[in-house]
């Protein structure tokens, strides 16, 4: 796919923006200089003056799964390309295309609306859809990169729009193409083939909880379901600042879960492909005592002890320091080491 040759509008400036209110920790950041990018069109030529001059860049969605510092220097680029759309339908499948920056749950609620279920397991995450295939984001074993046709985004190196496949995004746990190439390439649409052959995906043991035996859920009571569990399990960002899930859940060897397993009995965990298990992030920092802990200004979420918290006034160095010391303890204690999950700025 080639590049458009004209920007329909210039992208609106914004020196020294505060970005408080556009990351969900809630901690006080700016810009030195922001770009509102509402249309692909307006990428091109911004990237090339920004790479002339050789100033830092990256991509700010919805601030759902960022640790700001400070001040942020050199370009923001501020993902708000809208629009979502039904392209095509066959026999089997119907092709849907949403911009960069729309928000993720209103998305997976408008499909819901369309009559195309599929993606109600993945309800309530924050953040937008441009973000989505880059953390390949998941919730009650479904990942989104089950459901993207493709991804359309701007090569900064080569200064060019690709369309990527999905075998070319490389999709993998809480990862992708576009994560491991990280400040190259900005995301502007995204195409999702949802089979019309739906099933009820509810192995998880919240959604036995919340079903009482009931193996037949319609999609809506899914979605309902798993906006009630999130509801519980995490804070609101408007009330309590917090990127949702702070560790990504860990996956060990075989011969490392049996070891685990035989110490403590009551390991949570999860199967995983080639005969790894995936363990429960949040049970293993629950055991080090760590849920509902506070340490200054930042604390681990009383409900959920994968999530962790700003309560007013924190940092990024302290929201830091707090997963050190969480990663610290569980190696000790457990031999696992914990990954963050949210990008550091």
């Amino acid at each position: 796919m080639n590049s458009p040759q004209n920007a329909s509008s210039k992208p609106k400036l914004v020196p020294n923006l505060s970005l408080k209110e556009r990351n969900t920790f809630g901690f006080e950041a700016s810009t030195e200089l922001a770009y509102e990018i509402t249309s692909a069109e307006q990428i091109p030529v911004l990237m090339r003056e920004v790479l002339h001059q050789k100033l830092s860049w990256r991509v700010l969605g919805g601030g759902s799964n960022v640790i700001l510092p400070k001040l942020l220097p050199g370009v923001t680029l501020l993902m708000n390309i809208t629009g979502q759309e039904i392209i095509s339908s066959d026999d089997s499948s119907v092709l849907l295309a949403a911009g960069g920056g729309v928000n993720w749950h209103e998305f997976v609620t408008w499909t819901l609306d369309q009559n195309l279920p599929g993606l109600e397991n993945l309800a309530l995450i924050p953040g937008t859809v441009g973000a989505a295939p880059i953390q390949n984001i998941g919730a009650y074993g479904v990942e989104i990169g089950e459901y993207i046709e493709s991804v359309e985004a701007f090569d900064a190196i080569n200064q060019t729009f690709t369309a990527f496949t999905k075998e070319q995004c490389q999709f993998a746990y809480r990862d992708s193409h576009f994560k491991r190439n990280s400040n190259r390439f900005i995301v502007t649409r995204v195409i999702f083939r949802i089979p019309k052959q739906w099933m009820a995906r509810i192995h998880y043991a919240d959604f036995l909880k919340e079903f009482s035996g009931d193996s037949s859920p319609s999609p809506e009571e899914i979605f309902l379901a798993v906006c009630k569990i999130r509801t519980h399990k995490l804070p609101d960002p408007k009330v309590i600042g917090n990127a949702g899930s702070f560790f990504q859940n860990p996956i060990v060897p075989a011969e490392q879960f049996e070891t685990l397993i035989h110490k403590f009995p009551e390991l949570v965990s999860y199967p995983n492909a080639a005969g790894k298990r995936k363990l429960a992030a949040g049970w293993l920092i629950d055991q080090c005592g760590f849920k509902g802990q506070r340490m200054g200004n930042v604390g681990v979420y009383e409900n959920q002890a994968l999530v962790l918290v700003n309560y007013g006034n924190g940092t990024a160095q302290d929201i830091l320091g707090l997963a050190k010391c969480i990663q610290d303890k569980v190696d000790d204690l457990f031999g696992v080491k914990l990954d963050i999950e949210p990008n550091i700025l």
